[in-house]
């Protein structure tokens, strides 16, 4: 099933991620509507022509005529929206989110969503450090990975329109995982690198580092900007991956303390050729 030009689509959520899809939809000449709680989200995306039609109201027919939903809502909110208006899903409507955890909401969505509605888990692994509708770019997805999380109650033809999406909306890389597998790569490759910077802008407050700081600091802290109610949240619905990581780390961090206290530089320069090693798979190259 591919993503087709005469598909309606609807996205619920209004924010960074959900304006990044309408722009990047909207330019490639889908037609795009929206449903969101702020009436200046809905303004600023209609003036920006970032959508088609919106409103703040739950409204029967416009989410009756969508074929593809696309959910840019905090976990618990989506879990609740589905709950309280999945009766309005047109039969053969697909939905799909942006949401950062999986294992915990995946299958208890696919449990109670009506069985001619069908749900594929995504995750953009994209975005900024600023929130809103009116920092929308879909220039974000570029170079970016996007996962695609399939269960065993997934057809072939909702990966493949889930999958047809990623491409569609620019991203480097398309990739499937299961909803433990992403967990578990999202507790290391996302969540415990906000850990860690928070943690690092937490442990000195010393006035004044701002007019002597480099470029690395920059780098290593630029995500230590967080939303503190999404990242809070996604913190603890997956805490168990979460933990296990933070722990991988406290002893890889102790073994470079004890390294450089007893004066051991050959232990610590092996460590910085795997993890130079390491990063260089990282680096990424245009297709």
């Amino acid at each position: 099933m591919k993503l087709e030009k005469n598909m309606n689509i609807l996205i619920v959520g209004l924010g960074l991620l959900g304006g990044s899809y309408a722009m990047a939809l909207k330019r490639r000449g889908f037609s795009v509507h929206a449903i969101t709680r702020s009436q200046s989200s809905i303004d600023y995306a209609l003036e920006h022509e970032l959508i088609d039609s919106g409103t703040t109201e739950i409204d029967a027919k416009l989410i009756g005529r969508a074929d593809l939903v696309v959910f840019a809502l905090y976990p618990h909110i989506f879990t609740q929206w589905l709950k309280d208006n999945g009766q309005y899903f047109k039969p053969g409507a697909v939905i799909t989110d942006v949401t950062g955890v999986k294992s915990c909401i995946v299958y208890e969505i696919q449990e109670f969503l009506r069985k001619d509605v069908e749900f594929i888990a995504a995750h953009p692994m994209a975005g900024k450090e600023v929130y809103g509708v009116e920092n929308a770019d879909d220039r974000i997805f570029r170079k970016a990975n996007y996962i695609v999380v399939p269960t065993s109650k997934n057809t072939s033809g909702a990966i493949e329109l889930c999958r047809d999406l990623g491409k569609t909306l620019g991203f480097h890389d398309v990739s499937e995982l299961s909803p433990e597998m992403h967990d578990e790569m999202i507790a290391y490759l996302s969540q415990l690198t906000h850990c860690i910077a928070t943690t690092l802008m937490c442990c000195n407050d010393f006035r004044g580092l701002e007019h002597y700081t480099g470029d690395s600091f920059r780098d290593l802290t630029r995500i230590a900007k967080i939303n503190d109610d999404m990242w809070s949240e996604l913190f603890l619905l997956n805490r168990e991956p979460l933990l296990r990581e933070m722990d991988k780390f406290r002893r890889s961090f102790d073994e470079l303390y004890t390294k450089l206290k007893n004066g051991d530089r050959e232990g610590m320069r092996e460590m910085m050729r795997t993890s130079t090693a390491r990063r260089a798979r990282f680096d990424k190259k245009e297709k």
